[in-house]
């Protein structure tokens, strides 16, 4: 056996040449203290050195507690677990020792030099059978992890020395001895450059077996000469370093056995035709990859340069064919690079393609995501190859649950580990000839059930989690029978992602393909008005209208119309507004620009309004006399339009800010004006905007509504005024004047602020809808149009809002209640007006028939 560089404190030490000196304590008793003087300062010397020892263990002690604390509150830390097992093996805590390693090696696998280290270790203590059996497990479980020749060689050694039956070459030692050599062979023996190794100790083996034949028995003499010139046969076929040396030896036992040869020179003269021939080839190939062995090799290369010179070897390894040799070389990589994911996804794919020996698959999955449990498709290719080769539930279940406690870097791998885990089990339970007692559908069910709880929070909203809840549904209903369940699980996804259309649309699909018309309605009528990223909520319409054309009847048709209609209405109304926010810069600039410079003008001039109202050119001008009531009804008008700004706040619903809307005119945008605004009088005082909003309905284009209510008891006065986007729809719209309206005859009519004038120059008599913004006094007008301009700006609805005239909402905040005036009118004879009630004025308001 090998010396070791550290030793237990109870393991006896090693001499060079490897043998074993155990110390004599009956010989070599402790000094004892003695009394004489001449033995004063070796007592001196010999505290000294206890002192010394006492602290060293007081210093390990100390350090073995914190590693244990790093162990119980970090149980995965590579590092602390290789320094834990150091420090306990120079304190000589044999049982602590051993509890260290099997810990470490639940979760990593051990290193080819811990597993010899620790093999020797224990030998070097055990005693008896059972001891040594123990041993040979420790060598089992060391060369299963990763490839070895120094670890296989220790082991070969171990049994040849210590196995009584081996040692004495009993026929049941032999057989033992022999089956262990073929698998190191198997194993390690095409390694380039120390495969010879194994072959060495394999004929030194038989050679001994040879010494042993009694001289008589030629037969068995002769049988044993040709298992070893068999074994240098098969070496020299292989592509070893060395081959030379390999060679001279073959033909020095040759000559042994009573052959001519020239055991001095590397010529194959005398040696058959067929070993000269595989000798030649092995030779070839050994040169031909001689320089990609010397790279790999190589001590000054850096561990990115050396993965890159075993990825060239490997390909070179592919193109030649041989996958004993391909697989050799992937072990030989994985030994050096043992976590590195890429090295192992492609080895376990080369396997799947190429060797699909199910014990070899299976045992290298297992080993790599024992190496790399962070990576997902390793345990789900695993699953499949468990699934491959038959193996059982349990043994597929025990691999699932370990990949469950695993710490991967997406939701998507645990998500594909699920999937394929309900994969595994619906084939089994569907395709398998030979299905086991304990596979059902509620295995399914309980899996999905786990993968729900887990994935849903974390993955909502997500096409995955619609693959899971979809996969889910369907084998409820084809496997379960259970219908209930199916659209149980759909409405629970609903929950969870109500906001992805997919979700909606895949509900319904299930329904379709099973000839449920009614209950594909049912849903698509608790959709159609969600509102979906994208084109969405418009897709969801027309897919209803094109199910109603294929599936229902007429009468569902124009019931799915009559809902869908307003609908695409609104959508498309929504869709101009953001279209009109994302205009290009240019054209935002440019407009900037216009409006800048017409409040440079207003700036500069703040007596003149941006546009003159036609009161203002009264004053100085010629006016003929004007009826009264035509006066009452401007002043009424500028009321109600005065308080609208105010007294909108009070409302029971609170309309959205209007948006520009972009015209049909190129380069013209309409803000908040009342180009395309209706006015409505003799409202219900119970109507709400959703009533308005029905009642315009089928006219449609209804931009936004404003009720006006009395500022001090915030009840409808039975005004309004109605937004459209257009002109068309506002045409529609004053074409349902006196229709009824909740019990009432509404009225409506154009609101129009902009003065026609006759030929006279003179304002003709309007409608009163169409006077509503007049401010109603000359004297008043100049500091309504100040108010109403500083109102403009202060209301801040963005630069592509062209203000222009008296709009109702900027009307000042300080105006007198309805029914006084801020300024009293005459009477044709000069009289002050009597205040009116809001009847009187209502009455005066209306248009008769």
């Amino acid at each position: 056996m090998e010396p070791k560089e550290e030793t237990l404190a109870t393991i006896p030490e090693e001499e060079e040449d490897g043998d074993t000196v155990i110390p004599d304590v009956e010989n070599n008793p402790k000094p004892t203290t003695k009394d004489n003087s001449s033995d004063s300062s070796d007592a001196s010397d010999s505290d000294s050195d206890s002192d010394s020892e006492s602290e060293d263990e007081a210093k390990q002690s100390m350090e073995l507690q914190t590693l244990q604390y790093q162990l119980s509150n970090e149980p995965s830390n590579y590092d602390t677990h290789v320094q834990y097992i150091k420090v306990l093996r120079k304190m000589g805590e044999i049982e602590k020792l051993r509890q260290a390693r099997e810990a470490m090696n639940e979760i990593f696998p051990l290193t080819p030099a811990m597993w010899r280290e620790w093999a020797r270790d224990e030998t070097s203590i055990s005693t008896g059978p059972e001891a040594l059996l123990g041993v040979e497990k420790i060598y089992e479980r060391g060369v299963s992890d990763y490839l070895s020749v120094p670890l296989w060689c220790d082991y070969l050694k171990f049994v040849q020395e210590y196995d009584p039956s081996i040692r004495e070459f009993l026929p049941d030692g032999i057989s033992k001895a022999r089956n262990l050599f073929e698998r190191a062979v198997t194993a390690a023996g095409l390694h380039v450059s120390e495969g010879s190794k194994i072959w060495e100790l394999y004929r030194e083996f038989e050679l001994d077996i040879f010494c042993r034949i009694d001289e008589t028995n030629l037969k068995e003499k002769e049988k044993q000469v040709q298992r070893i010139r068999s074994i240098f046969h098969r070496q020299l076929s292989v592509p070893l370093a060395n081959s030379s040396a390999t060679l001279l030896a073959y033909k020095s036992w040759e000559v042994e056995q009573g052959a001519v040869l020239d055991v001095e020179s590397s010529n194959l003269d005398g040696i058959s035709s067929n070993v000269a021939l595989a000798y030649q080839k092995a030779l070839e190939m050994c040169n031909a990859r001689a320089h990609l062995e010397e790279q790999i090799s190589r001590q000054d290369l850096s561990d990115s340069e050396k993965f890159q010179q075993y990825m060239i070897y490997l390909k070179y390894e592919q193109s030649s064919g041989d996958p004993g040799r391909v697989q050799l070389l992937y072990e030989r990589a994985i030994t050096d690079f043992p976590v590195s994911s890429d090295l192992w996804l492609d080895y376990t794919q080369y396997l799947d393609k190429t060797l699909k020996v199910g014990n070899v698959v299976r045992d290298v999955y297992s080993r790599a995501t024992k190496n790399c449990p962070w990576v997902g498709e390793l345990w789900v290719r695993s699953l499949l190859s468990l699934e491959r080769s038959r193996a059982s539930e349990e043994e597929i279940s025990t691999v699932f649950e370990k990949s469950l406690l695993c710490a991967f870097s997406t939701f998507e791998e645990y998500l594909d580990l699920f999937l394929t885990r309900i994969d595994g089990l619906r084939r089994r339970i569907l395709f398998s000839g030979e299905v086991e007692g304990v596979l059902d559908y509620s295995l399914i069910r309980e899996t999905f059930q786990r993968a729900s709880d887990y994935l849903s929070e974390q993955m909502k909203n997500t096409d995955g989690l619609l693959r899971l809840y979809a996969y889910w549904a369907h084998l409820e209903q084809s496997m379960g029978k259970d219908m209930v369940s199916a659209r149980g699980v759909w409405e629970r996804l609903l929950k969870i992602s109500g906001a992805m259309l997919e979700a909606w649309q895949s509900y319904i699909s299930m329904e379709i393909e099973l000839d449920h018309i009614n209950e594909a309605r049912s849903i698509y009528k608790r959709c159609y008005s969600k509102r979906f990223t994208g084109t969405g909520s418009e897709d969801i319409c027309h897919a209803w209208l094109r199910f109603e054309r294929e599936y229902g009847t007429l009468e569902d048709f124009d019931h799915s119309v009559q809902k869908v209609t307003p609908r695409l209405e609104e959508l498309r109304l929504f869709r101009s507004q953001q279209e009109s926010k994302s205009l290009p810069e240019s054209a935002d600039q440019k407009e900037h620009s216009v409006k800048k410079t017409g409040r440079e003008k207003r700036k500069s001039d703040s007596n003149i309004s941006y546009e003159q109202s036609p009161a203002k050119r009264q004053k100085h001008a010629p006016q003929k006399p004007k009826k009264v009531h035509d006066k009452e009804k401007r002043q009424v008008q500028n009321l109600a339009e005065e308080n609208e700004g105010r007294e909108t706040k009070q409302t029971v619903e609170e309309q959205p800010k209007k948006q520009p809307i972009k015209d049909a005119v190129p380069g013209r945008t309409k803000g908040f004006t009342d180009e395309c605004t209706a006015f409505l009088s003799n409202i219900n005082l119970k109507a709400t905007y959703e009533d308005l909003r029905r009642f315009f309905s089928d006219v449609g284009g209804v931009s936004s509504i404003r009720i006006l209510h009395d500022k001090f008891t915030g009840k409808s006065r039975g005004l309004a005024y109605v937004d459209f986007i257009d002109d068309e729809h506002l045409a529609a719209a004053v074409a349902k004047n006196k229709q009824m309206f909740l019990g009432k005859k509404l009225s409506i009519a154009r609101s129009n602020p902009k003065q026609r004038k006759d030929s006279s120059g003179e304002r003709a008599p309007t409608e009163h809808a169409q006077s509503h913004q007049q401010t109603g006094n000359a004297g008043t007008s100049a500091s309504k149009e100040s108010s109403i301009e500083t109102s403009k700006q202060s209301r801040g609805r963005g630069d592509s809002v062209q203000l222009k005239g008296k709009n109702t909402f900027a009307v000042p905040r300080n105006v007198r209640p309805l029914g006084f005036p801020a300024i009293k009118p005459k009477t044709e004879e000069g009289e002050d007006l009597k205040p009116k009630s809001n009847d009187e004025f209502r009455k005066m308001f209306i248009k008769k028939d």
